[in-house]
């Protein structure tokens, strides 16, 4: 065989090696395209089904049940004396009128513990419901209205389908003579599912028909105010500083390491200062918005200053030159041309920080804010809760409805999380297309 012959053949050969080794090179990256996508689509599968589960466990707390009773204000049980006055009509037997229009209902009933079950039918928050009513109109006293009131939250799951009459009597806390009256009252129309506003204008309350979210989101909105309005000039100003003003110094490297630091430390060290000093040695409010937005201030701070930093830095230094070529001082360089160019991921890092700060709850159970309150606040000294630690409290209460609640509440939380972070990306996009 000639020189050349055998040239081709060793040709050959190495282009048929080339050519299997290409293959599987080809073949190991469709395997790895296709872990990528597998892992992907079991996160996602993963994430849907946790959102399913929250969405079909909290959706039914976004609705009330309610009966339709007839209701006879009677005088002597509301205003003996019939003189019309407030304090007289706030303690009225309200409770005696809606027991009284359950009986009429059912005269066969018979027997104090069968009325007692009957009663436990409808909420406690019945009887507020018409002290309400009569309070505002005083007109009523002495009329028959059919008035819509709450059933209790035992009823209210029962009637949403969340207790199964298929249960033996002894799984359930309901009574095969409870769900009959239930049955009857919802074959005679007198059993309604709506929306139920109380959820977001009421605050906490024993009762899972009447609790709400009302306080615990006022409170949420006030203490993220506070925070915003402490940490934000705080953390642009530092960043300014840091990345453009301060010298090379050891000091300043120990400064940014230090900043660093304090991103990465746990959150509940945060709520153990906030405990030692806002409310050890200023000796403020406890349990009040002021305090969770100072602790919520330190632990966002640091995550400001160094999304700041990353958005000063990214900024092109041809835009500082031609600044400075025109005569611009240093100072003017930063205001006019430097800070509107990093605005879009300042903004975006400010964002993302107040709703990590809107998730945080072990800061603020340090400092009181798992308090059990009713009243809606007024005001930034006032006590409050935020959402999360209302999520927490309702997730510990053993009354089954309050699982319903918790759910509910999450999906608030979840919203709220998910539009903040739109409107971050929604600002950073609005602000690059000006720039």
């Amino acid at each position: 065989m000639s020189s050349a012959g055998a040239s081709d053949l060793r040709a050959t050969a190495l282009t048929g090696r080339a050519r299997r080794r290409l293959a599987r090179r080809h073949r190991a990256e469709k395997r790895f395209r296709a872990y990528g996508f597998g892992a992907i689509a079991i996160a996602l599968g993963i994430l849907m089904l946790l959102f399913a589960s929250i969405v079909i466990g909290g959706w039914g707390a976004f609705f009330r049940s309610e009966a339709t009773l007839e209701i006879r204000f009677d005088a002597e049980r509301i205003d003996p004396d019939g003189l019309r006055k407030p304090d007289v009509l706030a303690t009225g037997d309200y409770g005696g009128l809606v027991r009284d229009a359950l009986e009429r209902l059912f005269p066969d009933v018979a027997g104090r513990r069968a009325k007692r079950a009957l009663r436990r039918l409808m909420s406690r928050g019945a009887a507020y419901d018409l002290q309400k009513r009569v309070l505002d109109n005083p007109a009523l006293i002495g009329q028959s209205a059919s008035i819509p009131l709450p059933l209790s939250d035992e009823a209210d799951l029962y009637v949403k389908g969340r207790i199964s009459p298929d249960l033996p009597e002894t799984e359930r806390t309901l009574s095969d003579r409870q769900i009959a009256w239930l049955d009857a009252l919802r074959e005679r129309g007198r059993i309604h599912t709506g929306f139920n506003p109380g959820f977001f204008s009421s605050g906490d309350s024993r009762e899972p028909e009447l609790a709400g979210i009302g306080g615990a989101l006022v409170g949420s909105l006030m203490t993220l105010f506070v925070a915003l309005i402490l940490c934000f000039p705080l953390g642009v100003a530092a960043a300014v500083y840091l990345e453009e003003l301060a010298p090379e110094t050891r000091w300043t490297r120990l400064v940014e390491v230090n900043i660093n630091n304090l991103a990465a430390v746990p959150s509940v060290i945060f709520g153990v200062l906030g405990l030692a000093i806002f409310l050890g040695t200023f000796g403020l409010p406890r349990s009040a918005p002021l305090v969770g937005g100072l602790v919520l201030s330190l632990r966002t701070l640091p995550i400001i200053i160094i999304a700041s930093r990353a958005s000063l830095a990214a900024v092109p230094p041809s835009i500082r030159s031609a600044a400075m070529a025109i005569g611009a001082s240093p100072i003017q360089v930063v205001a006019h041309h430097v800070v509107p160019n990093a605005l879009p991921g300042i903004l975006t890092g400010t964002i993302i920080g107040m709703a990590q700060a809107l998730g945080e709850t072990a800061p603020l159970l340090m400092i009181g804010m798992v308090a059990f309150v009713v009243d809606i606040p007024t005001g930034i000294t006032d006590p409050a809760t935020v959402l999360p630690v209302q999520i927490y409290l309702w997730a510990d209460s053993p009354e089954r409805a309050f699982v319903e609640k918790t759910a509910g509440a999450i999906i608030v939380l979840l919203a709220f999380l998910v539009s903040m972070n739109g409107t971050a990306v929604w600002l950073r996009q609005r602000f690059e297309k000006r720039t």
